[in-house]
């Protein structure tokens, strides 16, 4: 049955009763507005928006995948500024004739993200529009530590990682030549695994600056150099690049390494740290913070793509 026959409220019914609340959730669904308890009395709010032939396909993913991917994407900005996410707001426009389970299983699928890190889907609004697009709004609460901002950076200190980088962009050009292997690869890009609790357990190690790698390390890491005035040098000998990778890269003809160090959508965190602290569980060192500007790889200018951009 299809969105247009199952009506606005008959799909938000189908849709609601799918979510359950999270700890956070004073009002879930179903009024004005939702009301999310704030215990640190600051909310750290992000949002994304995700729209088919853009940024996915339903040829290349479940609409549970591609759940995953929306909540994902957001949920990974809260983190990244050292706070725990507590709610989600979905806005969903579809073109009339989209089937209505495929909402349904895109709603199990960013509440499934959701409850990952113990937050829910409390609201959002659905409308009709030619172009399927889904809006995603993330909530977060720092739990009483200061927010872990890109203007923090200060030379000498280390840069590090927690996350994989270039799997969900090998896994995106493996699907647009037209394969759907390796497995490892492609399931990267349909759901990326992100390490959320990597974000608060930084901030309470003392980072200096932090973001989430979604555009491309070189890219992202370039906007921690500019909001601190700093340069960042990256160590190509840091990052251990898969057989399967390697393997798609020679048979595609392209660089792995501009797959690792210029793909997103794996959501890693990066984060900057003094060099006299011991970088949490399942950080390592990538590189360091040096006087000067831009980003550099092994000293010398990065070559290759740096980064996704979004009007390109």
């Amino acid at each position: 049955m299809s969105v247009a026959r199952t009506g606005e409220f008959g799909l938000i019914a189908r849709v609601t009763a799918r979510l359950q609340p999270g700890p956070g959730t004073l009002l879930g669904p179903g009024d004005d507005a939702a009301i999310v308890s704030a215990p640190d009395c600051r909310v750290v709010a992000s949002t994304d928006a995700l729209v088919e032939g853009r940024h996915f396909r339903r040829d290349w993913a479940s609409a549970v995948e591609i759940g995953h991917r929306a909540a994902a994407a957001n949920l990974a900005d809260i983190a990244a500024m050292g706070a725990t996410p507590t709610a989600l707001l979905v806005a969903l426009c579809a073109p009339p004739g989209l089937d209505a389970r495929w909402a349904e299983d895109l709603a199990d699928g960013l509440a499934a993200e959701a409850a990952t890190v113990g937050a829910a889907v409390v609201g959002g609004d659905m409308a009709g529009s030619p172009t399927l697009t889904i809006a995603v709004t993330a909530l977060g609460d720092l739990g009483g530590r200061r927010p872990v901002t890109r203007d923090g950076a200060r030379a000498g200190d280390v840069v590090a990682l927690c996350g994989r980088v270039g799997y969900a962009a090998a896994g995106y050009t493996v699907l647009s030549r037209g394969f759907r292997t390796p497995v490892l690869l492609v399931d990267a890009y349909r759901r990326p695994r992100v390490h959320y609790s990597a974000g608060p357990a930084a901030a309470r190690a003392g980072a200096t600056a932090m973001l989430d790698v979604s555009d491309g390390l070189i890219q992202d890491l370039g906007h921690i150099a500019k909001a601190s005035k700093v340069a960042i040098d990256i160590d190509r000998g840091a990052f251990e690049v898969p057989p399967q990778m390697r393997d798609a890269a020679q048979a595609l003809g392209v660089d792995p390494y501009h797959w690792v160090l210029g793909g997103g959508d794996d959501h890693a965190l990066a984060a900057t740290f003094p060099r006299d602290r011991t970088l949490p569980e399942g950080w390592w060192e990538i590189g360091r913070v040096i006087e000067g500007t831009g980003v550099t790889v092994d000293g010398k200018p990065p070559k290759g793509p740096a980064g996704w951009d979004h009007f390109s």
